[in-house]
């Protein structure tokens, strides 16, 4: 078509992406909290270890069933994601817990963004091949992620010291123009997908995929709140918020041009995008809802 979607958004477009991340991240906030080691392995731990298992073993018993075999590969996916950069940093401040590790854990997982994408990458690529005989071209995924994430970063923390006073006097809007970037690809996978005549896709599998995403997130939140609350855990309360919201959030604005790369050339690409489009909104809605009642369990507790 017109726009060109295999040059403009396979290169340009995930390029842009990660160039406005190089160029907005604020890599001197990581001090101000990396001395609290246990939180941060707590978060990185659940988020790409647990967090993806879990899932895997989910989807086992999932596979038996009669739900689409490409949403459950998204489901798949989704636990493999990356922490996201803003929600859990939103939502926590919200609460009044423990904004700076949150921060942290969300400019760490920035700044090691290219490591994150190839920890992520190479889960998806990890939990989808086991027990499959399909083969995986390693080498172009990887190549191309270094060529279009790695690159871009690194040269948007280069320009980022030279313009950095500018930057805080002007204050661009990096986020509207990820989400325009973010929009153009998620609608050119879209179109890709539901200009093949021959997709399936059964309401019954995507509403239970719906209700799946809800209680998986509900069970991981509760989960953290248990971990974290544990009396040998020496977390406070302000911690656990943190915890809550970091660890079970997964990022939309890596994940959409990972799956791009990772899947490039798959009729169902769409299809798999499915899960991780309905994720965000969804921990976004569930997260909002969850405020007042953490922050009031937060309060007692301090008190």
């Amino acid at each position: 078509g017109p726009l060109k979607p295999e040059i403009t958004i396979t290169y340009i477009a995930v390029s842009a992406i990660f160039f406005n991340s190089g160029l907005s991240l604020k890599t001197e906030e990581l001090t101000s909290a990396l001395m609290h080691v246990k939180l941060h392995l707590f978060v990185q731990i659940f988020t790409l270890v647990f967090f993806p298992t879990a899932i895997w073993l989910f989807l086992q018993l999932l596979s038996i069933t009669p739900i689409n075999e490409w949403l459950l590969k998204g489901l798949q996916t989704v636990g493999c994601m990356p922490p996201p950069v803003s929600s859990a940093v939103i939502l926590t401040k919200a609460v009044g817990g423990n904004e700076a590790a949150a921060i942290f854990n969300s400019a760490f997982g920035s700044f090691l963004v290219s490591n994150a994408v190839f920890i992520a990458s190479a889960l998806i690529v990890l939990f989808l091949t086991l027990g499959s005989s399909s083969s995986v071209p390693f080498t172009s995924i990887f190549s191309q992620l270094f060529m279009t994430v790695v690159v871009p970063l690194i040269i948007g923390q280069i320009v980022r010291r030279y313009i950095k006073d500018w930057l805080e006097r002007k204050k661009p809007p990096f986020g509207a123009i990820s989400s325009c970037v973010l929009l153009m690809i998620i609608y050119t996978t879209f179109c890709d997908t539901f200009a093949n005549p021959n997709i399936d896709l059964d309401k019954f599998s995507l509403i239970i995929i719906v209700f799946i995403i809800f209680s998986v997130q509900m069970s991981f939140m509760f989960l953290t709140f248990l971990f974290s609350t544990r009396n040998n855990s020496s977390f406070t309360p302000a911690d656990t918020v943190a915890i809550i919201f970091c660890s079970t959030h997964k990022s939309l604005t890596l994940g959409i041009p990972m799956l791009k790369i990772v899947f490039a050339g798959y009729e169902h690409l769409s299809l798999i995008s499915v899960p991780l489009l309905i994720y965000h909104p969804a921990q976004i809605l569930l997260g909002s809802l969850l405020v007042p009642t953490i922050k009031s369990w937060m309060v007692s507790r301090q008190k």
